[in-house]
């Protein structure tokens, strides 16, 4: 549900982890399915936009998914972003 709600971002690229199983028995982690995730997104959706503004958006666009997750690692750039680190490695 995570990754076909963020397509309304229209991600150039995007990769989410399920870290769950790393978090079993820890606060938050009821063993009820999927709770702990690794967000990297790559979308123009993203200029202008400061890190915490970029993080707010994700909160909006997930919704009422939201609640279903304890925690939610991200990594938000835009694709000139990631082209100009490319670059200068």
């Amino acid at each position: 549900a995570i990754v076909e709600a963020l397509q309304v971002l229209q991600p150039t690229s995007l990769k989410l982890i399920d870290n769950s199983h790393q978090h079993a028995g820890h606060a938050g982690n009821d063993m009820d399915g999927e709770s702990h995730f690794e967000l990297s997104i790559v979308a123009d959706a993203f200029e202008g936009l400061n890190l915490v503004k970029r993080h707010q958006l994700i909160y909006m666009v997930l919704g009422d998914i939201m609640p279903q997750i304890h925690a939610l690692q991200m990594q938000c750039a835009t694709k000139k972003e990631v082209e100009e680190r490319a670059g200068s490695g």
